[in-house]
C-alpha cells in the first residue's frame, strides 16, 4: 500500500469524478468501518443496487461522486450534492456525504484535504452554504468536522422506510 510520509501523501492527492470501474473500491471503503460493516455488502459480485445508484448519481449534474487518489490508488471517496433553495435568498448549497478514507491513510491529513477540496468545489459552483451529515455515533468524525470549521447548527432527523 502507501509507503510515503504523511506530508508527501497529502501533497500528492488528486481528485476526479468516480468511474464505474471504481465502484468495487468505493464500496470496499464504505464497508470498512464499524457502521459500514452493518449496512454495506462488499461482496463479489457487488449487489446490483450499488450500480443502479452509481448510474443515477453519474447522470445527475447536481451530484458528484468524487474519489481522492494517490498516484493511481483510490484512497478516499465522497459525494457532493448541489441543491437550489428558496431560503437564503434563493441560493445554492452543497451537501457532503458518504466521506470515507482508506484505513491505510487515516490520520494522515487525507480527510482534511478532501473536505477542503469539496468546500472549494462548492465555491466554484456558486454555493453560499456547505453542509454535511455524519452519524452521531461517529464522535471522532464530529470532532474532525468541527476542527475544519463546521458547526452543529441544526438537529437532523431520519425515518427508515
Amino acid at each position: 500500500m502507501l509507503q510515503k510520509g504523511v506530508a508527501e501523501v497529502e501533497r500528492d492527492i488528486t481528485f476526479r469524478l468516480a468511474a464505474e470501474e471504481d465502484l468495487d473500491r468505493i464500496v470496499q471503503m464504505l464497508a470498512d468501518d464499524v457502521l459500514g460493516k452493518e449496512r454495506e455488502r462488499y461482496e463479489d459480485p457487488l449487489p446490483e443496487g450499488y450500480l443502479k445508484a452509481f448510474k443515477a448519481i453519474e447522470s445527475d449534474t447536481n451530484n458528484e461522486l468524487t474519489v481522492a487518489c494517490h498516484d493511481k490508488e483510490i484512497i478516499g471517496v465522497m459525494q457532493i450534492t448541489f441543491t437550489p433553495h428558496l431560503t437564503h435568498q434563493g441560493s445554492w448549497r452543497a451537501t457532503i456525504e458518504g466521506v470515507r478514507t482508506s484505513s491505510a491513510v487515516r490520520g494522515q491529513g487525507v480527510g482534511s484535504k478532501m473536505i477542503n477540496w469539496a468546500v472549494g468545489r462548492a465555491r466554484e459552483r456558486g454555493c453560499s452554504l456547505v453542509q454535511l451529515t455524519t452519524d452521531k455515533q461517529r464522535w471522532e468524525a464530529l470532532r474532525f468536522y468541527q476542527k475544519l470549521g463546521f458547526t452543529a447548527t441544526h438537529e437532523g432527523m431520519k425515518m427508515k422506510l
